[in-house]
């Protein structure tokens, strides 16, 4: 079988099949647990380490909840100290179904397999504001480091989790920071340690916060955000659009997975089994969501593993 993508669910993946004496390969297009390689340099993970263990491999932290880089740490050990069979920085750009086999073209070779499983993630395409000056280099959707907007005049849109993070930790490096959210209060979902920091810095006027409003423009020295009490152009340095991510739907189009347009684009799949309208390719982890991604994580993806590979098994066991 051939899994697409490296990160844990992926790695999940590749354990419960060699556990099982199944022949497979790992393809991730980057680097090892890709997407959390680009996560914040200082994010906090919201889940314990227990939780986001795999392969019933125990994850070690100091801290009650796990860094960054202890999360990089241990997934690296784990595919290093189990000889995981995965190839790294090299894209699959299609995938056909010819009779009851699968065709995988990547950037270096083409593969043939039985099976494939589809473990992508959602993190490499954010889902855009649309708004004119988007394109423009003082906008970024992915935050990753504090330092760099010191003394700078920021405006962070959001109002979950990276979005706050982003927001306090450029604030406490010295930047002037605005918040743009489209509700009437910070995310019901972020951090329950990090909300009430939030709502005090906001409360404060340490942070000044916009809420139920949303970008209109983008200018090269400023921004203009349509308010409940209308159009507010401030000065600005740099616009920090935490605005969400999606999967690649177009891939799995390709690949020949149904997609509901009318309900999130959720893709096609048995939930007992993880198999999609496609015979022999299977969806693991947040992908399955379609456009919610808050629905799967690392903690509740786990279980796609098993699922998947008993499948497997049992339609190898039928033949």
């Amino acid at each position: 079988m051939i899994i697409i993508g490296g990160g844990p669910i992926g790695i999940c993946c590749a354990l419960e099949a060699k556990k099982n004496d199944l022949k497979y390969l790992v393809l991730e297009k980057g680097c090892l647990v890709n997407s959390l390689y680009n996560y914040p340099v200082n994010m906090t993970f919201f889940s314990t380490s227990q939780r986001l263990e795999i392969g019933g491999i125990p994850f070690v932290s100091i801290n009650p909840k796990p860094s960054r880089p202890e999360a990089l740490e241990y997934y690296r050990r784990v595919t290093v100290s189990n000889e995981v069979n995965i190839h790294l920085q090299e894209k699959v750009n299609s995938v056909e179904k010819i009779g009851d086999a699968f065709i995988v073209t990547t950037s270096r070779s083409t593969y043939k397999c039985a099976y494939v499983i589809i473990a992508t993630g959602f993190y490499d395409i954010p889902v855009l504001m649309n708004v004119p000056g988007e394109n423009l280099p003082k906008v970024t959707h992915y935050y990753k480091d504090p330092h760099f907007y010191a003394m700078h005049k920021v405006v962070v849109v959001g109002a979950n989790n990276s979005a706050v993070d982003a927001a306090l930790e450029t604030y406490r490096k010295g930047a002037e920071v605005k918040m743009v959210i489209k509700g009437d209060a910070i995310g019901e979902r972020v951090k329950y340690w990090v909300k009430p920091d939030i709502e005090n810095r906001i409360k404060e006027g340490a942070i000044k916060a916009y809420f139920k409003s949303v970008i209109k423009s983008i200018e090269e020295k400023t921004v203009t955000i349509a308010t409940p009490d209308g159009d507010v152009t401030i000065e600005n340095d740099y616009v920090i659009a935490m605005t969400g991510y999606q999967p690649d739907f177009s891939f799995l189009k390709s690949c020949g997975v149904n997609l509901d347009e009318s309900d999130c684009m959720t893709p096609s799949y048995n939930p007992e089994t993880q198999e999609s309208n496609v015979k022999g390719l299977y969806l693991a982890g947040v992908v399955c969501g379609g456009l919610n991604t808050h629905v799967w994580f690392i903690e509740n993806s786990r279980e796609h593993a098993p699922k998947i590979i008993n499948h497997i098994l049992s339609v190898k066991a039928s033949r």
